[in-house]
């Protein structure tokens, strides 16, 4: 049975949820390293050391990939993953020191549960230590604690969002994946089915966003941004790594609409842990399926949270 994005041997993931606040933060720890990427989408980013994923970089392997509520406040749970592992003298030798590289993406979700609250340095160690090679948890937990979805009517007329991971297999390749969703777009099944659209504000029913996008000034649809890692136990280098994650994006393109907005800071990591030779096209179509089936689970399984509904507790 497929564990999600830990299907990946070397990767495991710890998770640190606070329902009250509704926030939370996810791992992703690679502590012998893995060669990484990035693409950000999205026109919200909110991140850290991405920079050093692009093509050319000195330093091509990462230590962990840190995803996070509270906005840009919550980078700062990437402190604690950074501690954590150089105290397990885990990154690139410098001398006496061994420096973590632990590239970080936030998400919005101050809106719900108490804003002031947000994951922080000593969050980021608590994930570290909670880190397993087990099944990736699932629904409103980790990132996606007080992730919502569906926004144009504002977050209190929102669906609730999540965390969902899901893995593929071709033979010995494995690409695997891990989303925490929080868009401003409705989400979609992959037969195109509407799973969770804006709640109308009389008559509490789903719509779609593109219906009723041209209806209301746009002036400012705050609080989104989904986040993802794919990961393989195929080889890469970060040029590739780049180009899988870039068509990763369509697997977003596939199950959120509208997606990568201007209020949405959409991310997606790659990750290569391994030796086999694969195709970079097959690959990308792969970590494409996978991010659409990890972004179906985040939705299905997650739970009303702070006034939020579930997509199941809604009439379509």
């Amino acid at each position: 049975m497929s564990k999600g994005l830990t299907d990946i041997p070397g990767i495991k993931v710890g998770i640190v949820s606070d329902p009250e606040a509704a926030t939370g933060m996810t791992v992703v720890l690679v502590e012998g390293g893995a060669r990484a990427g990035v693409e950000v989408r999205g026109s919200a980013p909110g991140t850290r050391e991405t920079d050093l994923l692009r093509p050319g970089q000195m330093v091509e392997e990462v230590q962990a990939i840190v995803l996070a509520g509270g906005s840009a406040f919550g980078l700062d749970a990437a402190t604690g993953v950074t501690g954590y592992l150089e105290e397990k003298r885990c990154g690139f030798p410098a001398g006496d020191y061994h420096i973590p590289l632990v590239p970080a993406a936030v998400l919005f979700d101050l809106f719900i549960g108490d804003g002031r609250i947000r994951p922080d340095a000593a969050m980021g160690r608590q994930a570290c230590a909670a880190a397993t090679d087990g099944p990736v948890p699932e629904g409103s937990v980790g990132a996606g604690t007080g992730a919502t979805v569906a926004k144009i009517y504002g977050t209190s007329h929102s669906i609730k969002g999540g965390q969902g991971s899901a893995a593929l297999k071709h033979g010995k390749l494995i690409v695997a994946a891990l989303v925490a969703v929080n868009a401003f777009g409705d989400i979609f099944n992959r037969e195109g089915g509407l799973l969770a659209g804006p709640r109308n504000p009389q008559t509490g029913k789903m719509e779609r966003t593109s219906d009723v996008l041209g209806q209301i000034t746009a002036g400012g649809f705050s609080g989104n941004t989904t986040l993802g890692v794919v990961a393989t136990n195929a080889s890469f280098d970060s040029t590739m790594l780049t180009k899988i994650c870039q068509v990763a994006h369509d697997g977003l393109a596939r199950s959120i609409w509208p997606v990568h907005t201007m209020w949405d800071g959409d991310t997606i990591f790659a990750l290569s842990r391994g030796d086999i030779t694969a195709d970079v096209n097959l690959v990308g179509m792969m970590a494409a399926e996978a991010i659409a089936a990890a972004v179906e689970r985040a939705i299905l399984k997650a739970t009303s949270l702070g006034g939020v509904p579930a997509c199941s507790e809604v009439a379509k």
